[in-house]
């Protein structure tokens, strides 16, 4: 009875720090004001797309790009070939008469990060002021450029993280993966909002390409595939402070794609997980294990709940009904927050999936906190780390 009431009290505190936490990312994202665009003076912007055997897909995000309402003398496209296997390089070059540049990375030796060096690359031709990541299978209207523009200029930030969102979902499993992404972009732009940045996407962000060099660039985190977007951040965040923005506007969206199958949905969750373990901020590291040891907490009550019971032992109806209340608590607090950002993505309809998604979560965070912190994991064609 002893080890069941320890481990009540320590399942019942662990829901209160995420329970705490959930409410301060609530807190954090209605801190965030909705921007309005009004207008803006045209600077030199460079957009920077890191590309490998995007064939299918580019040629759309080229157009979105061709399309912006921005003055065109004042924008450049770079793209970066990343060792294409397809004809990629041959579908961007076919856009060099509408100012499209591209650049082909040659790279001999067999290096870790690739897309870092292209991004790293492009940026040391760029002529920009303003440089903007976005990927090469993404999708974006013609208002987003000069509405990051103008955010930059009211508010004068040095990074300016913008939202993402999945469209054009073709299963079931495709619109949860949309509203996972939407709680994971709604936390990374609630931590903004807090003054704590902590998350971003590089399918959308833009910054000073004087303070990408004033804090290093890559240095330091050049040796890790991934983290081309939150260790920078993480960097600017420590140099800067709150000249970190998160643009709230519904014309700043990028939309891509969720990934059609589990394994290639493992494998990306897995490769963004694997940025933690180059985190220097501690606050970030502890927040992450809290919500795994919550999740941890209610599988083990649920699976010990149920053992118990088939052995005909009381405490195991404890222990589920802790489960229950744990899950309950997460589901709420969750479509608390889950509800503003559904609606400012547009995308309300995706909370009728919340109940499901919140059982396979709690699996999916548990797998995940352990196995992207540890081994290597596919990346575009490639086995990296």
């Amino acid at each position: 009875m002893e080890v069941l009431n320890v481990t009540s009290v320590l399942s019942l505190l662990l829901t209160l720090l995420y329970l705490g936490v959930i409410l301060w990312f609530i807190k954090g994202w209605k801190a965030l004001k909705t921007f309005t665009y009004r207008k803006h003076q045209p600077i030199k912007v460079s957009i920077i797309i890191a590309a490998r055997d995007e064939a299918e897909n580019i040629s759309k995000t080229i157009e979105d790009l061709l399309a912006q309402d921005y003055e065109k003398e004042y924008l450049e496209i770079i793209f970066i070939d990343d060792h294409s296997t397809d004809n990629t390089g041959a579908i961007i070059s076919s856009y060099a008469a509408q100012g499209i540049s591209l650049i082909s990375l040659n790279e001999s030796n067999t290096i870790n990060s690739y897309k870092k060096k292209a991004i790293e690359t492009a940026i040391g031709d760029a002529k920009g002021d303003l440089i903007i990541t976005t990927d090469a299978d993404c999708r974006m209207g013609p208002n987003w450029l000069k509405t990051i523009v103008s955010y930059y200029q009211e508010g004068g930030y040095k990074m300016i993280s913008s939202p993402v969102v999945y469209f054009e979902e073709q299963s079931r499993f495709e619109r949860a993966q949309s509203l996972e992404f939407l709680f994971l972009i709604g936390m990374g732009a609630s931590t903004i909002g807090n003054n704590k940045p902590s998350t971003c996407n590089g399918a959308n962000l833009a910054y000073e390409r004087q303070a990408f060099y004033e804090v290093g660039g890559f240095k330091g985190i050049d040796d890790l595939a991934s983290g081309d977007d939150e260790l920078l951040l993480h960097k600017m965040a420590d140099k800067y402070g709150n000249k970190i923005g998160f643009l709230k506007n519904h014309e700043a969206i990028v939309y891509t794609q969720a990934k059609p199958t589990l394994r290639e949905f493992i494998q990306q969750r897995k490769r963004w997980a694997s940025k933690s373990t180059r985190y220097k901020n501690k606050s970030i590291i502890v927040l992450g294990v809290l919500v795994w040891l919550f999740n941890l907490s209610i599988l083990l009550n649920l699976l010990a709940g149920t053992a118990m019971l088939l052995f005909n032992i009381s405490a195991g109806a404890q222990l589920l009904s802790l489960a229950l209340l744990q899950f309950s608590i997460k589901l709420l607090i969750e479509f608390l927050f889950l509800k503003k950002v559904t609606q400012f993505a547009r995308r309300p309809e995706l909370m009728q999936l919340l109940p499901l998604l919140n059982i396979l979560h709690i699996i999916y965070i548990i797998y995940i906190g352990i196995a992207g912190n540890s081994g290597k994991y596919s990346w575009k064609g490639r086995m990296v780390r």
